[in-house]
């Protein structure tokens, strides 16, 4: 057919028949998306490009500024090039020589990151592209990894395959950006509902539940962070290979159908190939293969390489879908009548709506149990099924859980809200799902009930009185000793905790506290108040996760906290700076008082002050940690504490390893007098600092701050990563002066 332009030449690509060892009637083809001008992310750059110019969020002669070290670079060049944008292209030492040569011949700007930073090759390349973005007014970033313009863009490629085949039973491709297979495969599913899909993914890929090896030799698929274009709910199957295992794959498919591929393809027809095999008569199957191997003449084509490989599965190893792999293995998906996951309410900012992606993402069927799905404004966007009940009534919640999980595989019950800890373990263990006894959640809750347990099982902690009566304070005061701290037993964030030098300051705030009926949640509080011992020294945490009753230390968080009166987390460095003998001292008394109180599963969050006795505990939280510490542990280590939580809610394999051992620091943005928020200003000139990871803003204009009583007061957050607590220090120091908080009036 005739085109008008080079970019309308792109697509119509040919679906060829391939033979394979297979029984008679099946039919396999690949759909060769390397007969695109260079290869199938020709398709998402014209869409995304043409796209921004229509809508106007790239202008005429504009620049465009795009992360990537193969196809999807390639494609940006051709299109924006093309229309007469300058493109500049981020990526990392792990391109080859061809498509670089390719990039430059084009007119590109190629910049080349030096090092991985805390994420690997993807957040250090992404960092630069912030800088760049920064200094060129106008700039567009295409964001392959969450742009919807992305899966749009193979629609038609979906529609190639039905004018061509008529029908398909089975598509096979390899997941990167998420953009290709779930893009063709969604628009396939419309017409064909019967359509099974089949990922392939490589060892070390974060995508699919596994831990990520930055030093994966693959390209094109797999990836260290989670983009935002994968649909996990369109899956029936994922197989994962080893970099020896898919370049032997592309090297023989080279040999058996004349077809030079790079390793994505390779690996596709490895999987393609084994299916066919055991396909029955009559399948079609289908497989994607996306790009030309001439890039890959030095790597997967070269003999080194050959004589170089290691082991080849013959055939992959069937494991349960979350477990680690290391070597060709695949895991069923059950797109139909998954194992549900049941949230009982929910955290109200983005780590709730985080942990019900992160359950599709781990092949679960999320449903959220709230009495106001109105209080969530990202739901929508989760996939998420919502069941509206009153979940503090014991009864109505029942009936709606027995309603949803009739003839269903429950796999467990969770929750990211403090509030619902104990709801959430009545539930369980009605269920019979794992999870922690529901007596102590209900220690964790109730502040005194922690103060009791561990004062039975001896581990150290301030002096404490529990006041039900404001006319008993006076005596709870004598009885503790000055300056003392009141606190009502069961709310959360450091909400209404205060110092209190004298007898009348306590008196009249334990007043206060005592004539609060309900929380914020709307559920009644328990009617009483702590008065406690103030304890002097620096403040720490335990991160912990229960395992078969065994408390696993992950780490210990520095903590810093606003003046006195008041105790609001200000930041924070993981892991603390401070000898391995006294972090391990700060661990076990964690764990001491984990045991008290009778906590067995998932994550738990113990606060504690170093006194000149030792560690003593503060406060124990049954529940993942706040204040951004999980963001801060998974940068430094490599493990995602939310995505573990889900996993030990639903009876999932679990994975404490480290994978790297790093420093991670966090420093709160906070109004520095009360008053009304005009704006946040320095947040560009912060996130260009050495070191800084990011820069979050969530006070928004308008708004009536100040100076931090509670976590509620927090307008935001700059994280930071290093080798050493002191290059991490110096980043945070840096980024803050930078950051001005604005406030008129009073």
């Amino acid at each position: 057919m005739r085109q008008e332009s080079v970019i309308d030449g792109i697509g119509h690509t040919p679906a060829v028949r391939l033979r394979v060892d297979a029984p008679e009637g099946v039919e396999v083809f690949a759909k060769l998306e390397m007969q695109n001008l260079f290869a199938m992310k020709d398709r998402v750059a014209r869409q995304v490009i043409l796209d921004a110019r229509r809508t106007g969020a790239l202008a005429e002669g504009a620049p465009i500024v795009e992360s990537s070290s193969g196809t999807m670079a390639l494609g940006v060049a051709l299109v924006g090039t093309y229309l007469g944008h300058p493109v500049h292209i981020v990526t990392d030492p792990r391109i080859d020589p061809i498509t670089l040569a390719k990039l430059r011949t084009l007119g590109c700007e190629v910049h080349v990151v030096a090092a991985m930073t805390g994420q690997g090759w993807q957040s250090a390349r992404l960092e630069r592209l912030a800088e760049l973005m920064a200094g060129l007014p106008g700039a567009f970033w295409p964001q392959q990894y969450s742009n919807p313009q992305n899966p749009a863009a193979y629609r038609g490629l979906a529609g190639e395959l039905v004018a061509d085949l008529g029908s398909v039973d089975v598509v096979v491709g390899a997941v990167g950006s998420g953009g290709s297979l779930c893009g063709t495969s969604r628009a396939l599913l419309e017409r064909l509902p019967e359509v099974s899909v089949v990922g392939v993914d490589c060892v070390g890929s974060v995508l699919f539940g596994q831990p990520d090896r930055p030093t994966r030799k693959q390209s094109g698929l797999g990836n260290s962070l989670i983009p935002e274009n994968i649909d996990y709910r369109l899956f029936d199957e994922v197989h994962w290979l080893s970099d020896d295992e898919a370049f032997d794959a592309t090297r023989r498919l080279a040999r058996e159908q004349k077809i030079f591929g790079g390793n994505t393809s390779g690996s596709v027809y490895r999987i393609l190939t084994h299916l066919a095999a055991r396909a029955e008569p009559g399948t079609r199957l289908v497989g994607i293969m996306p790009d030309r191997g001439d890039r890959y003449v030095d790597t997967v084509y070269a003999d080194a390489a050959a004589e170089e490989a290691g082991a080849v599965a013959a055939a992959p190893e069937e494991v349960e879908y979350g477990a680690t792999v290391s070597s060709w293995s695949f895991a069923r998906i059950p797109r139909r009548d998954r194992r549900l996951l049941l949230f009982i309410e929910s955290n109200t900012t983005g780590t709730g709506m985080i942990a019900l992606r992160t359950a599709v993402r781990l092949a679960l069927e999320p449903v959220l149990f709230t009495k106001d799905a109105a209080r969530y404004p990202d739901l929508a966007d989760t996939g998420c099924r919502v069941v509206v009940c009153d979940t503090d009534d014991e009864a109505a919640l029942t009936a709606a859980i027995a309603g949803v999980s009739a003839g269903r595989r429950v796999a467990g019950v969770t929750t990211t809200s403090e509030f619902y800890l104990e709801h959430t373990a009545r539930a369980a263990a009605a269920l019979g799902t794992p999870g922690n006894p529901p007596e102590a959640m209900t220690r964790c809750r109730n502040k005194a009930l922690t103060r009791t347990a561990l004062r039975e099982a001896g581990v150290t902690q301030p002096r404490f009185a529990v006041v039900t009566e404001a006319d008993a304070v006076a005596a709870a005061v004598a009885e503790v000793g000055l300056p003392c701290v009141v606190k009502p037993v069961g709310e959360s964030g450091s909400q209404s905790v205060l110092w209190c030098e004298d007898a009348r300051t306590a008196v009249g705030h334990a007043t206060e506290l005592l004539a609060v009926t309900h929380n914020v949640r709307g559920q009644r509080t328990p009617g009483a108040v702590l008065v406690e011992q103030y304890l002097e020294g620096p403040e720490f945490s335990a991160e912990l996760f229960g395992v078969d009753g065994e408390a696993r230390c992950v780490g210990v968080t520095q903590r810093t906290v606003s003046p006195l009166p008041h105790f609001v987390e200000t930041g924070h460095l993981f892991p603390a700076d401070i000898e391995d003998a006294l972090a391990e001292r700060i661990a076990d008394t964690a764990r001491q008082a984990l045991k008290a109180v009778g906590f067995e599963r998932g994550p738990a969050h113990v606060e504690l002050r170093l006194t000149a006795a030792g560690p003593a505990v503060i406060e124990i939280n049954g529940r993942l940690a706040g204040g951004m510490i999980p963001e801060l542990i998974r940068p430094a280590t490599g493990i995602d504490l939310l995505e573990q939580q889900i996993r030990a809610a639903a009876g999932l394999p679990l994975n404490l390893s480290a994978e790297h051992d790093r420093r991670a620091g966090l420093r709160f943005l906070t109004a520095p007098r009360p008053g009304r928020l005009t704006a946040v200003t320095g947040v560009g000139e912060a996130e260009r600092v050495p070191g800084v990871e990011r820069v979050l803003v969530s006070g928004t204009p308008g708004r009536e701050v100040r100076p931090p009583r509670s976590a509620y007061d927090r307008l935001g957050h700059v994280i930071a990563v290093g080798s050493t607590p002191q290059e991490v220090g110096r980043a945070l120091a840096e980024a803050a002066g930078l950051i001005e908080v604005g406030v008129e009036g009073e």
